[in-house]
């Protein structure tokens, strides 16, 4: 069975966004957001496994002279 819906008329699942937007606006005040820790350096001497292309490299060791 089809739901035929009037011109202009919003669907079902708009109506359901919206209301899903306003009940997420009212509850936003009340979400506490934790405090991000610093993300800890990883020692060189723990990376293994990582290749880079030659091209790349040498891209990238080049953009300092972009940025100086």
């Amino acid at each position: 069975m089809t739901k035929h819906i009037a011109h202009g008329e919003p669907r079902e699942s708009e109506i359901s966004l919206a209301q899903l937007r306003g009940d997420c606006a009212r509850m936003a005040p009340h979400w506490v957001v934790p405090a991000a820790d610093a993300p800890v350096p990883v020692p060189p001497s723990l990376i293994h496994g990582v290749v880079v292309p030659a091209a790349s490299a040498r891209l990238v060791d080049a953009m300092s002279e972009y940025g100086d």
